[in-house]
């Protein structure tokens, strides 16, 4: 086939008012963090997930080690996390001085395998920090029982799951804590930032002054106190209302620009399905019971070796795929700092197995006709 022009991997569509919007935060003289921008994205994001609150926050990053904060994690405790998951979900764990423990995921959605959470759980366990991989929900009902029955917290790293569900509830909107991404590589985004949503009450008001480096700062800003001062350990995770403006102008394209990620999810699926199934390669068949974003689209070869071979003719062709994550669990930070309970058989498997095609608003039928027509010529 002939080379066409190169189709990156990602790209963010400014969509709507992006830029008015940031010209006006300018302007209107507010851009430091918890400006109007940042209200309105925290409220609709309430909306949209059911959470009891939502704190913007400067990375997806930062929303995990507020997270790990606010359970109160250190030295002695332990927390159940996916090894094939982003560096950050232990990390988070580990910065606190608790250990991670590495557990597998399942075969089909790659999320956290609630089968073999005994395997992982000790007496020093506090909480279980899962992944909705690819924005594919976890089996929430059996974690969420799980984590119930031994008293210990739910936290869901939902930076792929932003409007996913589970039997018709919003990803997000399980655990007592959850994260949220807006890195650019996600659904909705500000080039950086994430947040932290809040579904226990009594954990607000402490998150908050976490938020403003350990002051009551929001508490004296809405009159309930008549100075701010130092009363907790927090740190500067408030984005500046700039950001806020332009994930505010995101959030209002919302619907359009969901309806174009799931329209090229769809044309892939459709598309490459006859070639996926003749070649013994595989994609994700979501769960009945569970609606996904269109976060990334996913190939799992046979084998490495034809990983391998697919990703340097894709790229050949100009079309830039990309492998996923390389197993925490065999990472040098990942041995020095966490542990395993046993083999973890599908994380390797999948990390070494796993590619992602292209996938994002605004691109256009030329590029999808593309990426599909390299992947069939693949041999």
């Amino acid at each position: 086939m002939t080379l066409g022009s190169t189709v990156p991997f990602n790209r963010v569509l400014a969509a709507g008012e992006e830029i008015r919007y940031l010209q006006a935060a300018v302007e209107g003289g507010h851009v430091s963090g918890a400006g109007p921008y940042t209200s309105r994205c925290e409220q609709a994001l309430n909306e949209i997930t059911g959470s009891e609150q939502t704190l913007l926050t400067t990375s997806c990053t930062h929303a995990l080690e507020m997270a790990c904060h606010l359970l109160d994690l250190g030295p002695g405790d332990e927390v159940v996390v996916p090894s094939f998951t982003f560096v950050s979900t232990a990390a988070a764990v580990a910065m606190r001085g608790a250990v991670p423990v590495f557990a597998d995921i399942r075969d089909d959605t790659l999320g956290l395998d609630e089968r073999l959470l005994d395997r992982a759980w000790s007496e020093r366990t506090k909480a279980i920090i899962l992944v909705h991989y690819a924005g594919v929900g976890c089996e929430m009902e059996e974690i969420s029982q799980w984590a119930s029955d031994r008293g210990i917290d739910l936290v869901e790293d939902n930076a792929h799951g932003l409007f996913g569900s589970y039997r018709a509830r919003p990803l997000g909107s399980f655990g007592a804590l959850s994260t949220l991404s807006f890195h650019e590589t996600k659904n909705l985004s500000c080039g950086e930032g994430g947040a932290l949503q809040i579904n226990r009450a009594d954990l607000v008001d402490r998150a908050e002054v976490l938020r403003e480096k350990g002051t009551d700062r929001s508490a004296f800003l809405r009159g309930r106190v008549d100075k701010y001062r130092w009363i907790d350990l927090g740190s500067s995770w408030l984005p500046s209302d700039m950001l806020a403006a332009f994930l505010w102008a995101q959030i209002e394209r919302r619907t359009v620009l969901q309806a174009q990620r799931q329209a090229i999810w769809a044309a892939y699926a459709h598309r490459l399905a006859p070639w996926l199934k003749e070649r013994g390669f595989r994609t994700l068949e979501p769960p009945a019971d569970r609606r996904h974003p269109a976060h990334l689209f996913w190939i799992m070869a046979p084998s490495p070796r034809e990983r391998d071979r697919l990703l340097q003719h894709l790229r050949s062709l100009g079309v830039q795929a990309v492998f996923h994550y390389v197993p925490l669990h065999s990472s040098p930070a990942g041995r020095r700092l966490g542990r395993s309970p046993g083999s973890l058989d599908v994380t390797e498997r999948v990390s070494a197995s796993l590619l992602r095609l292209p996938l994002w608003a605004g691109m256009t039928e030329a590029m999808i006709d593309q990426v599909v027509s390299a992947v069939l010529a693949f041999r």
